[in-house]
Protein backbone atom coordinates (compact mmCIF):
# COMPACT_ATOMS: atom_id res chain seq x y z
CA UNK A 1 0.00 0.00 0.00
CA UNK A 2 1.06 3.75 -0.59
CA UNK A 3 1.60 5.99 2.27
CA UNK A 4 -0.99 7.02 4.33
CA UNK A 5 -2.44 10.57 3.46
CA UNK A 6 -3.10 13.83 6.13
CA UNK A 7 -6.01 13.05 8.72
CA UNK A 8 -7.13 16.66 6.69
CA UNK A 9 -6.97 15.19 3.17
CA UNK A 10 -7.51 11.38 3.56
CA UNK A 11 -11.43 11.08 3.30
CA UNK A 12 -13.54 8.44 2.31
CA UNK A 13 -16.00 11.12 1.24
CA UNK A 14 -15.52 14.18 -0.73
CA UNK A 15 -18.04 17.05 -1.12
CA UNK A 16 -18.61 17.84 -5.12
CA UNK A 17 -18.30 21.01 -5.20
CA UNK A 18 -14.15 20.75 -4.38
CA UNK A 19 -11.95 23.27 -6.78
CA UNK A 20 -9.10 21.83 -8.50
CA UNK A 21 -6.29 20.75 -6.94
CA UNK A 22 -2.99 22.63 -8.06
CA UNK A 23 0.58 20.86 -9.40
CA UNK A 24 1.88 21.35 -6.01
CA UNK A 25 -0.78 19.38 -4.02
CA UNK A 26 -1.47 15.88 -3.91
CA UNK A 27 -4.78 14.22 -4.51
CA UNK A 28 -5.61 11.49 -2.80
CA UNK A 29 -7.52 8.69 -4.51
CA UNK A 30 -8.57 5.34 -3.15
CA UNK A 31 -4.75 5.97 -1.03
CA UNK A 32 -2.85 5.77 -4.45
CA UNK A 33 -0.90 9.77 -4.74
CA UNK A 34 -1.20 11.43 -7.77
CA UNK A 35 2.40 13.17 -9.00
CA UNK A 36 2.79 16.62 -9.74
CA UNK A 37 1.19 18.19 -13.00
CA UNK A 38 -1.53 15.81 -13.13
CA UNK A 39 -4.47 17.56 -13.07
CA UNK A 40 -7.82 16.23 -11.74
CA UNK A 41 -11.14 17.27 -10.94
CA UNK A 42 -12.60 16.39 -7.13
CA UNK A 43 -16.02 16.27 -8.44
CA UNK A 44 -16.11 13.49 -10.43
CA UNK A 45 -19.13 11.60 -9.29
CA UNK A 46 -16.78 8.04 -9.73
CA UNK A 47 -14.04 9.84 -7.59
CA UNK A 48 -16.37 10.46 -4.32
CA UNK A 49 -17.73 8.25 -2.94
CA UNK A 50 -20.44 8.90 -0.55
CA UNK A 51 -23.75 7.46 0.70
CA UNK A 52 -27.10 7.93 -0.67
CA UNK A 53 -29.63 10.56 1.01
CA UNK A 54 -31.76 7.96 3.12
CA UNK A 55 -35.72 8.88 2.77
CA UNK A 56 -37.64 8.31 6.14
CA UNK A 57 -40.92 7.05 6.26
CA UNK A 58 -42.61 9.27 8.43
CA UNK A 59 -46.15 7.80 7.72
CA UNK A 60 -49.19 9.49 7.04
CA UNK A 61 -50.45 12.80 9.73
CA UNK A 62 -53.18 13.20 10.35
CA UNK A 63 -54.63 16.66 11.07
CA UNK A 64 -57.58 17.43 12.88
CA UNK A 65 -59.32 19.72 10.22
CA UNK A 66 -62.54 19.87 12.94
CA UNK A 67 -61.20 20.81 15.71
CA UNK A 68 -58.18 23.09 15.07
CA UNK A 69 -59.72 25.47 12.96
CA UNK A 70 -62.57 26.51 14.91
CA UNK A 71 -60.77 26.07 17.85
CA UNK A 72 -59.77 29.76 18.45
CA UNK A 73 -63.01 30.91 17.85
CA UNK A 74 -64.65 28.92 20.35
CA UNK A 75 -62.59 29.50 22.98
CA UNK A 76 -62.65 33.08 22.61
CA UNK A 77 -66.74 33.20 22.29
CA UNK A 78 -66.76 30.82 25.80
CA UNK A 79 -64.23 33.51 27.01
CA UNK A 80 -66.75 36.30 26.41
CA UNK A 81 -69.76 34.73 27.44
CA UNK A 82 -67.89 34.47 30.90
CA UNK A 83 -66.49 38.37 30.94
CA UNK A 84 -69.89 39.34 30.01
CA UNK A 85 -71.71 37.67 32.87
CA UNK A 86 -69.20 38.60 35.44
CA UNK A 87 -69.42 42.10 34.16
CA UNK A 88 -73.18 41.60 34.42
CA UNK A 89 -72.73 40.46 38.17
CA UNK A 90 -70.44 43.09 39.51
CA UNK A 91 -72.51 45.43 37.85
CA UNK A 92 -75.32 43.84 39.81
CA UNK A 93 -73.49 44.02 42.92
CA UNK A 94 -72.60 47.50 42.28
CA UNK A 95 -75.68 48.81 42.14
CA UNK A 96 -76.86 46.46 45.08
CA UNK A 97 -74.47 48.57 47.51
CA UNK A 98 -75.18 51.55 46.08
CA UNK A 99 -78.87 51.23 47.25
CA UNK A 100 -77.83 50.53 50.21
CA UNK A 101 -75.42 53.15 50.84
CA UNK A 102 -78.64 55.56 49.67
CA UNK A 103 -81.13 53.46 52.18
CA UNK A 104 -77.97 54.15 55.41
CA UNK A 105 -77.68 57.73 54.45
CA UNK A 106 -81.78 58.30 54.73
CA UNK A 107 -81.80 56.25 57.87
CA UNK A 108 -78.88 58.33 59.69
CA UNK A 109 -80.47 61.37 58.13
CA UNK A 110 -84.15 60.25 59.89
CA UNK A 111 -82.25 59.33 63.17
CA UNK A 112 -80.10 62.49 63.34
CA UNK A 113 -83.65 64.31 62.89
CA UNK A 114 -85.50 61.96 65.61
CA UNK A 115 -82.54 63.07 68.06
CA UNK A 116 -83.10 66.50 67.37
CA UNK A 117 -86.72 66.32 67.71
CA UNK A 118 -86.11 64.31 71.12
CA UNK A 119 -83.77 66.74 72.24
CA UNK A 120 -86.03 69.56 71.55
CA UNK A 121 -89.13 68.10 73.44
CA UNK A 122 -87.31 67.47 76.72
CA UNK A 123 -86.21 70.44 76.65
CA UNK A 124 -89.55 72.18 76.11
CA UNK A 125 -90.83 70.01 78.38
CA UNK A 126 -88.38 71.44 81.12
CA UNK A 127 -89.21 74.87 80.25
CA UNK A 128 -93.06 74.43 80.65
CA UNK A 129 -92.40 74.65 84.50
CA UNK A 130 -90.84 78.23 83.91
CA UNK A 131 -93.80 78.93 82.04
CA UNK A 132 -96.12 77.85 84.59
CA UNK A 133 -94.18 79.95 87.36
CA UNK A 134 -94.18 83.23 85.55
CA UNK A 135 -98.15 82.43 85.19
CA UNK A 136 -99.13 81.60 88.32
CA UNK A 137 -97.11 85.28 89.41
CA UNK A 138 -99.14 87.30 86.53
CA UNK A 139 -102.63 85.63 88.23
CA UNK A 140 -102.15 86.99 91.83
CA UNK A 141 -104.32 89.87 93.15
CA UNK A 142 -102.91 92.97 92.48
CA UNK A 143 -104.05 94.02 95.94
CA UNK A 144 -101.65 91.39 97.68
CA UNK A 145 -98.64 92.14 95.65
CA UNK A 146 -95.90 93.68 97.45
CA UNK A 147 -92.03 94.57 95.90
CA UNK A 148 -90.68 91.80 97.96
CA UNK A 149 -93.07 89.38 96.74
CA UNK A 150 -92.86 90.43 93.43
CA UNK A 151 -88.78 89.76 94.43
CA UNK A 152 -89.14 86.66 96.08
CA UNK A 153 -91.19 84.79 93.11
CA UNK A 154 -89.27 86.23 90.15
CA UNK A 155 -85.78 84.83 92.24
CA UNK A 156 -87.72 81.62 92.42
CA UNK A 157 -88.15 81.40 88.79
CA UNK A 158 -84.96 82.46 87.71
CA UNK A 159 -83.85 79.47 89.92
CA UNK A 160 -85.76 77.12 87.99
CA UNK A 161 -84.75 78.51 84.96
CA UNK A 162 -81.16 77.86 85.82
CA UNK A 163 -81.42 74.54 86.74
CA UNK A 164 -83.47 73.74 83.45
CA UNK A 165 -80.43 75.21 81.43
CA UNK A 166 -77.79 73.43 83.92
CA UNK A 167 -79.86 69.92 83.28
CA UNK A 168 -78.98 70.79 79.54
CA UNK A 169 -75.33 70.91 79.94
CA UNK A 170 -75.96 74.96 79.82
CA UNK A 171 -73.20 76.60 81.68
CA UNK A 172 -73.27 80.36 82.76
CA UNK A 173 -69.74 82.74 82.54
CA UNK A 174 -70.02 84.68 85.31
CA UNK A 175 -66.24 86.24 85.38
CA UNK A 176 -66.38 88.77 88.49
CA UNK A 177 -63.57 89.46 89.73
CA UNK A 178 -61.13 86.83 87.26
CA UNK A 179 -58.68 87.12 85.01
CA UNK A 180 -59.72 88.89 81.51
CA UNK A 181 -59.74 85.87 79.09
CA UNK A 182 -60.76 87.32 75.80
CA UNK A 183 -61.47 83.77 74.72
CA UNK A 184 -64.92 83.87 76.74
CA UNK A 185 -65.51 87.51 77.77
CA UNK A 186 -65.62 90.38 75.85
CA UNK A 187 -64.72 93.83 76.92
CA UNK A 188 -66.49 96.76 76.75
CA UNK A 189 -64.34 99.55 78.88
CA UNK A 190 -60.92 99.82 80.98
CA UNK A 191 -61.08 101.81 83.97
CA UNK A 192 -57.88 102.23 85.84
CA UNK A 193 -58.38 100.88 89.48
CA UNK A 194 -55.63 100.57 92.24
CA UNK A 195 -57.54 98.34 94.28
CA UNK A 196 -57.13 95.36 91.81
CA UNK A 197 -54.93 93.91 89.29
CA UNK A 198 -54.73 94.81 86.00
CA UNK A 199 -56.35 93.25 83.29
CA UNK A 200 -59.39 92.31 86.10
CA UNK A 201 -62.63 91.79 85.57
CA UNK A 202 -64.22 94.46 87.53
CA UNK A 203 -67.93 94.42 86.88
CA UNK A 204 -70.50 91.97 84.47
CA UNK A 205 -72.77 93.87 82.00
CA UNK A 206 -74.17 90.93 80.81
CA UNK A 207 -73.20 87.02 81.62
CA UNK A 208 -72.10 84.72 78.77
CA UNK A 209 -73.29 80.83 77.94
CA UNK A 210 -71.70 78.04 76.86
CA UNK A 211 -72.80 74.64 75.66
CA UNK A 212 -70.71 71.44 75.36
CA UNK A 213 -67.77 73.68 75.84
CA UNK A 214 -68.26 75.64 73.32
CA UNK A 215 -69.11 79.45 73.27
CA UNK A 216 -72.82 80.28 72.65
CA UNK A 217 -72.47 84.22 73.80
CA UNK A 218 -69.32 85.92 75.50
CA UNK A 219 -69.50 87.61 78.33
CA UNK A 220 -69.88 91.62 78.57
CA UNK A 221 -67.42 93.01 81.25
CA UNK A 222 -65.67 95.66 82.57
CA UNK A 223 -61.59 95.20 82.55
CA UNK A 224 -59.57 97.36 84.93
CA UNK A 225 -56.59 99.09 83.23
CA UNK A 226 -53.29 100.86 85.39
CA UNK A 227 -54.45 103.56 87.61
Amino acid sequence: MGAMAPASLNRKTRPPYWPEIPDNLFKWRSGVPVQPGEMTRVNKKEDIPFEEPVELDVGEVEVDDEHEPEAKPKANEEALAQAEADLARHREAMLRMQAEMDNLRKRVMRDLERSRKLSLERIMKDLLQVWDSLERGLGVDDESLTVDSLKEGQQLTLKMLEKVLADHDLEIIDPAGEPFDPAFHEAVTVLPSADVEENTVIEVLQKGFRLHDRLIRPAMVVVSGKA
